[in-house]
């Protein structure tokens, strides 16, 4: 799969043909993902017993559970549950889902998928629900930490929907990211504002006591002297990097969810904007193994969850 060119060569890709060849039929891409979810054997969607069988061709659900009397399949039990798409329709946009950069758009999903963009969205938005981290993620450091602001311009917006308050963040949802250096992995949370209280609950979230904290000079950052060792850049007179002490790391990050933003997507809602921050966040950290590694993840992920329609437009 490996093939020389521009892009990381520490990692083997897929192109779209060898995807194809992969999973040339739906029986081909069911295989796949049953040794996926079900990698230490087969269990019922329902309620987890492996006391199961397969049933009589024909059906929608091909196994049984002996203990519950349910019918089940790989996607019980999962984001893709009471899905009635081909689970092939799912390897792909898995797939493009992650070897687009700056993501796929739920119009450009409807064309290649040939589904409608209600479903396309619907799909985009379980793959995302995937890659909510569950659990605590802890960093070592030293870490960069950093707020952003997400949304549009407001000489942009319809006169309705102008704050008519002046620029910068007005009218826009902060977010606040922190950045591992030894790692590499980023944890980002969408926030109401970005007052002390929440800043310090950030980062004492992701970082290990006395580690490393690199931040700007913004005076929400100041109680964090004593519990690490704080270093900031002031930004506010043009100073971003002293020896170690910067957040361009984290600022890369900030870079490509708006360009995402601006390229591709054109508008995060704030109910939404968490997925989105998770999908970017999820895809940044597992950047570094083989596509279909990193499909794998995205699939186990998967397990678990529920995300309904209804509560996406509710």
């Amino acid at each position: 799969m490996a093939f020389s060119g521009p892009g990381r060569s520490d990692r083997d890709g897929i192109s779209l043909l060898e995807l194809a060849e992969m999973f040339p039929n739906e029986e081909a891409a069911v295989d796949w993902f049953e040794g996926v979810v079900w990698s230490g054997g087969r269990c019922c969607g329902h309620c987890g017993s492996v006391d199961t069988y397969r049933v009589k061709t024909g059906r929608p659900m091909p196994y049984r559970c002996r203990d519950c009397k349910r019918y089940f399949s790989v996607k019980t039990g999962t984001l893709m549950a009471a899905s009635p798409l081909a689970v092939r329709k799912w390897v792909y946009a898995i797939y493009l889902d992650l070897t687009s950069l700056k993501g796929v758009s739920s119009m450009k999903l409807h064309r290649d998928l040939r589904v409608t963009q209600k479903t396309a969205w619907f799909m985009q938005q379980r793959i995302r629900e995937a890659f909510a981290h569950v659990g605590p993620q802890i960093f070592g450091g030293p870490v960069e930490v950093d707020e952003t602001y997400v949304g549009g311009l407001e000489k942009n917006k319809h006169a309705r929907k102008k704050l008519n308050a002046g620029r910068g963040p007005v009218g826009k949802t902060p977010v606040v990211g922190v950045k591992d250096r030894k790692s590499g992995k980023v944890a980002a949370h969408v926030v109401h504002s970005v007052d002390g209280s929440t800043l310090a609950g950030i980062v004492e979230a992701h970082a290990e006591d006395g580690a490393t904290v690199y931040t700007d000079d913004h005076g929400g950052y100041s109680g964090l002297e004593g519990r690490y060792e704080h270093e900031t850049v002031k930004h506010s007179v043009a100073e971003y990097v002293r020896e170690q002490a910067h957040t361009n790391g984290i600022e890369s990050f900030w870079a490509m969810l708006k360009r995402a933003h601006k390229g591709t997507f054109h508008h995060f809602s704030a109910k939404h904007l968490q997925r989105y921050v998770d999908e970017f966040a999820g895809r940044h950290n597992i950047r570094g193994a083989d596509t279909l590694e990193q499909m794998r993840h995205v699939v186990a992920r998967m397990v678990g969850k529920r995300l309904m329609y209804r509560d996406l437009i509710a």
